[in-house]
C-alpha cells in the first residue's frame, strides 16, 4: 500500500514537472574552438548551399514549351532501279509534321512496280521441310510452286514481286542529309511569373538566319543545325548511323534566374543518341519503317513502290526552371538555418558532458533541482 502511494506521488510530481534552460559559460579553448567551427559550418551551408547554390531565397516554377522545326537540303543519288534522282525535304521527312520531333531518311530497299497478284513466299520464310519460320507476305493459295528450277515454295497472294530482305546499302543512298539543316523554334512560358521568351533571341534577325549555322564558340544563339554536327556532338559518326538509322535526342534547357534581366535567360542546347547501339545485343538495330507510293499504269492497274526506310529520328526534349525572389521560401530557410544553429549547443554540450575530462564537473553546473513539493512539505509546521 505504501508502495502504491509512493508511485502515484512520484508520478504526480513528475506530471507537475517544468524544465528550464540554464545558461553556463565554459571559458575553454577546445570547447569554445569547437562551438565556432560547429557554427561556421552551419552557417558556411546556409549561405553557401542554401541561398547562393540552390538559390533558397527564390520562389521557383517549371517550363511550359512549344516546338516546331523546318528540314532544309538536297541530296542527289544515282541507282540502277531509280538512275539519277534528287531527293527533295517533301521525299526525305517523313512525315512532313511530328510533335517536338521530326525524321530524316538517310537510306533506303526499294522495290518497284508491286501489282496484287500470286507469286512464290520467299525461300527465307520457311525451313528445308516447307515449314514457315515466319508469318508468311501474303495470303497463301494452298499451291506448291517453283521459286527457282531446283526450288519450291508456297503460293501467296500478296503485293508482288515481294520485297527481298536484305541488308541496307552501304554507304547509306542519302548519306549527303549529314549536310542537311534545322530550324528548331521553341517558345517557352513560366506561367508563375507572367514570362515567355522563345530561343530566337531579340538580337537575332532575318538576315542573320539566312546564313548563320549553330556553332558554339561563334555562333552559340543560332537556331539553324546542321544534323552532322548534332550527331557528331552526341560522338557518333553520321555516315555509320545512317546505315540502319537510329533516334538522336536535342536537349533544350531553360534555366533562368528571373532577379537578373531576361537577356541572360538563354537556352542550352546538347545532343545524345537514344536508341541502343550494344554491340553485344544488336538485335533489330537502328531504325526502319515501310511505306509506299501508289499510282495507276496504263491498264489501270493498281501499282505502288514499296520503300522500306532507314533513317535518324531526333527527339527535341525541353526541360528548365525558372526562380525569382518571393519573401515566404526565404522566411522559411532563415528560420530552418537558425534551427540548425540552435543544434549547434545540442551538439557541445552532449560532447562537453560525454568526452570532456571535466564532464562531471560540468554536469553539476549544467543541471540543479528545485521541488517546490519538498519546500512546501518543510515549511508545513
Amino acid at each position: 500500500m505504501m508502495k502504491q502511494r509512493s508511485f502515484c506521488t512520484s508520478l504526480w510530481q513528475c506530471y507537475f514537472e517544468y524544465s528550464t534552460p540554464k545558461i553556463l559559460v565554459i571559458r575553454s579553448f577546445k570547447v569554445g574552438t569547437l562551438n565556432r567551427f560547429t557554427q561556421a559550418l552551419v552557417i558556411a551551408y546556409i549561405i553557401g548551399y542554401v541561398c547562393v547554390l540552390k538559390k533558397g531565397y527564390q520562389d521557383t516554377d517549371t517550363v511550359l514549351s512549344s516546338v516546331t522545326t523546318k528540314v532544309k537540303g538536297i541530296a542527289l543519288t544515282n541507282t540502277s532501279d531509280l538512275g539519277l534522282r534528287i531527293w527533295d525535304v517533301a521525299d526525305y521527312v517523313i512525315p512532313p509534321q511530328e510533335e517536338n520531333s521530326f525524321f530524316v531518311l538517310t537510306n533506303l530497299i526499294i522495290t518497284l512496280n508491286q501489282t496484287q497478284s500470286r507469286c512464290p513466299e520467299l525461300v527465307l520464310k520457311f525451313t528445308s521441310e516447307l515449314t514457315p519460320k515466319s508469318p508468311p507476305s501474303g495470303v497463301q493459295t494452298g499451291k506448291c510452286v517453283n521459286y527457282s528450277a531446283d526450288v519450291k515454295t508456297c503460293e501467296v497472294w500478296a503485293w508482288c514481286p515481294l520485297e527481298m530482305d536484305a541488308e541496307p546499302p552501304v554507304p547509306p543512298m542519302l548519306g549527303d542529309a549529314e549536310n542537311f539543316t534545322v530550324l528548331i523554334k521553341n517558345s517557352i512560358r513560366y506561367p508563375k511569373f507572367n514570362f515567355n521568351k522563345r530561343n530566337i533571341l531579340p538580337h537575332v534577325n532575318t538576315s542573320y538566319l539566312e546564313h548563320c549555322v549553330f556553332n558554339r564558340i561563334t555562333d552559340p544563339d543560332c537556331p539553324i543545325f546542321r544534323l552532322k554536327d548534332m550527331v557528331t556532338e552526341a560522338e557518333e559518326d553520321f555516315q555509320t548511323m545512317a546505315v540502319h538509322g537510329g533516334v538522336m535526342g536535342v536537349q533544350i534547357s531553360w534555366e533562368c534566374n528571373l532577379d537578373m534581366p531576361s537577356s541572360w535567360c538563354v537556352p542550352k542546347y546538347t545532343f545524345r543518341r537514344l536508341d541502343n547501339k550494344d554491340p553485344v545485343n544488336n538485335v533489330a538495330p537502328g531504325y526502319n519503317f515501310r511505306f509506299a507510293k501508289y499510282y495507276k499504269n496504263g491498264d489501270n492497274q493498281e501499282t505502288r513502290t514499296l520503300i522500306k526506310g532507314f533513317g535518324i529520328r531526333f527527339d527535341v526534349m525541353v526541360f528548365g526552371q525558372a526562380g525569382k525572389f518571393n519573401i515566404v521560401p526565404t522566411l522559411v530557410n532563415i528560420g530552418a538555418g537558425l534551427a540548425l544553429l540552435g543544434l549547434v549547443t545540442v551538439v557541445c554540450d552532449w560532447i562537453v558532458l560525454t568526452c570532456m575530462t571535466k564532464k562531471n564537473l560540468y554536469m553539476e553546473q549544467k543541471y540543479s533541482y528545485v521541488d517546490d513539493f519538498q519546500l512546501l512539505s518543510s515549511e508545513t509546521p
